[in-house]
């Protein structure tokens, strides 16, 4: 895991690789190349996971100077790919993930994409050809950033290594803040918050000649990795549980590959206890291996799962460390969260998360694994229950409807009216109903719409077509909206908040529910074997059956990475807040209806309006604008 920078014909210099040394304190690299279309500078920092010696600095060269590369990430099936290379006659001179990034480039071409198993951002040049790679992972695991001027672009891990090139300018792009205001939604767009800088979407690459690439050109960015459609497969759900397990396990076994110490993020829910149970199994039960595992709790029993993950910890024998971090810790935090994470973020639930890796890094771990991802392709959110109720309707099958319906609010305490409603927001024969199952089923006063009316209708096409891509024919509604969670609206932003809050801490990440073969397994099930008689994720608790222990199994209840954020807000927070709030309201007449924005900001902090996190969204604003020195 590291950061890295590429640029052509800028005048680039090692600050870009300096400001991100959190990134990478084991080493640094540059290095410069005369291309036809300029200087070619590659930079890079390191943390050094695998092979962790000096044959691992970067940028790494191979057959002796024609392949260069700059990588992010890990390959972990590194080492079956060396082998198959070898077969080839293609070897290797080091013990590196990366230079088998590069081994198989000069073998397969580009086409070497489709065999790694991993995360990764690289960039990777062939002197001979005078051709340039940049290339994300399918999911977006790594982070790759693009910024294109007249002269030349720069692809780099953050957003803030653009700063350092002469003539960068930090401007609003105002269509994805209005996103940002309406939802809390980031990531769902290669746009980004900063105008002129777009990442690299998962699964995206570009392939360059510099021989004809010229100055101003802009980059044709083309996708390499395509995700199946789902709803294309229907095995029993015993043979769908065999083949989940088995990739399940293999997962979790190629991600405790490393050359350093790993522990694991454990929540106490069902997804990071299934990694913990499951490495614990893959090291055959020896604790003395050090697995330990990292729990934020708070004094807050609507909030804190630490009885579960007590219960995953008594099993497995892991060293356990648990995190209590208060108000004042997130208060004290909030600018170098900001700073570390680029752009805005949308509630104070990534503290929980950045609590978890500051204690690691205490702990001296290096390697982290987490669960993102399952809630999004084994349909974990309770909000997917209106897409399986509207697949029942689809199919005419209103008895299943109802008996589901009754199911949900049996287990999960879920009222009808909600029911109703997300029932009728993801059924398409029901849009021209929603208003009046809205004006039926919100029984509390909604929140005004507190920006200008200028904000709120700039571009929204882009952000209804970022949200609501079209279903595939014979996709079920659930089918579809795993996919879209996956690829648009949950996992491209949660990945951004796992890479900058492990990265700020100088760790790394590992994702085993986003092994792509377990995920196109998953997506290709659609609504199979994912909700049943109400009860989430069935696929994985009917794996795990013999794993957990049962009060873990067995849990009904979602909080996701929660922190008291509504108690502190209008508690010990609640002036503080305020205040920010007001003063970003004030400074931004163009942004804020002022009187809106100020009265519902004292409304919901003061308990007249239901909680939200809409106060959050414009403090951390605030304070966005003020770290990067944005223009507004």
């Amino acid at each position: 895991m590291c950061g890295i920078w590429t640029s052509i014909n800028l005048d680039a210099s090692r600050a870009a690789i300096d400001i991100i040394a959190h990134r990478g304190p084991d080493g640094d690299g540059w290095r410069d190349f005369a291309t036809p279309a300029g200087r070619l500078s590659f930079g890079h920092r390191r943390l050094a996971i695998i092979a962790t010696g000096a044959t691992g600095l970067q940028p790494l060269e191979h057959e002796n100077g024609r392949f260069w590369i700059v990588f992010n990430g890990e390959i972990y099936n590194y080492r079956e790919l060396r082998e198959e290379l070898a077969d080839y006659g293609r070897h290797c001179r080091t013990l590196t993930d990366t230079e088998v990034i590069l081994a198989a480039y000069a073998f397969w071409g580009e086409s070497c994409l489709q065999k790694f198993n991993g995360m990764f951002s690289f960039a990777l040049y062939d002197k001979q050809e005078c051709r340039l790679l940049l290339a994300r992972d399918r999911f977006g695991v790594k982070p790759l950033y693009l910024y294109e001027t007249e002269q030349g672009f720069a692809v780099a891990s953050e957003i803030k290594q653009f700063s350092t090139l002469p003539g960068f300018r930090a401007v609003l792009n105002r269509p994805r803040l209005r996103d940002f205001f309406l939802s809390g939604v980031i990531d769902h767009t290669a746009e980004t918050f900063f105008g002129g800088v777009r990442q690299f979407r998962g699964g995206e690459f570009v392939h360059l000649d510099l021989g004809r690439w010229q100055p101003g050109e802009r980059l044709a960015v083309k996708r390499w990795y395509h995700m199946p459609t789902p709803d294309t497969v229907a095995p029993s759900l015993d043979e769908a549980v065999e083949r989940f397990d088995a990739l399940m396990r293999d997962s979790v076994k190629l991600r405790l590959r490393a050359d350093v110490s790993v522990g694991s993020c454990l929540s106490g829910g069902l997804d990071s206890s299934t990694i913990v149970c499951l490495a614990n199994e893959v090291r055959g039960g020896d604790t003395g291996l050090g697995h330990h595992t990292f729990t934020c709790a708070f004094d807050d029993p609507g909030l804190d799962e630490w009885s579960y993950a007590k219960a995953v910890i008594e099993q497995c024998g892991n060293e356990s460390h648990v995190v209590r971090p208060q108000s004042a810790d997130l208060w004290s935090a909030v600018d170098d969260m900001i700073w570390h994470q680029d752009e805005p973020f949308g509630s104070t639930s990534i503290f929980a998360q950045w609590s978890v890796f500051k204690e690691a890094h205490a702990q001296h771990i290096t390697v982290m694994l987490d669960g993102q991802g399952a809630d999004e392709t084994l349909a974990g959110y309770h909000t997917t229950f209106g897409a399986v109720l509207a697949g029942h309707v689809e199919r005419g099958d209103m008895g299943l409807f109802w008996s589901d319906l009754k199911a949900m609010r049996r287990r999960h305490n879920t009222t009808v009216d909600r029911l109703m409603l997300l029932a009728a927001a993801s059924a398409p024969q029901f849009q021209p109903l929603l208003p009046l199952v809205r004006a039926f089923t919100n029984k509390v006063e909604a929140e005004p719409i507190w920006i200008t009316a200028a904000l709120l209708n700039d571009d929204l096409a882009s952000y209804h077509a970022a949200t609501n891509a079209p279903r595939p024919k014979h996709a079920t509604p659930l089918g579809h909206l795993c996919s879209e969670q996956l690829l648009n609206t949950s996992v491209p932003m949660l990945l951004h908040f796992e890479d900058r809050n492990s990265m700020a801490h100088s760790i790394e990440a590992r994702v085993p529910f986003l092994d792509y073969r377990l995920v196109e397994f998953a997506i290709a099930l659609g609504g199979l074997h994912k909700v049943v008689d109400g009860e989430t994720k069935i696929l994985l608790r009917r794996a795990m059956e013999n794993v957990l222990p049962k009060s873990v199994q067995n849990r009904q209840d979602k909080l996701g990475f929660p922190t008291p954020e509504q108690r502190w807000f209008r508690g010990e927070l609640k002036e503080q807040v305020r205040a920010e709030c007001r003063r970003t309201i004030e400074r931004f007449p163009d942004i804020f209806d002022g009187a809106k924005a100020l009265t519902m900001v004292d409304r919901v902090l003061d308990g007249s309006l239901p909680f939200s996190t809409s106060p959050w969204r414009i403090l951390c604003f605030g304070r966005w604008v003020d770290r990067f020195g944005v223009a507004v």
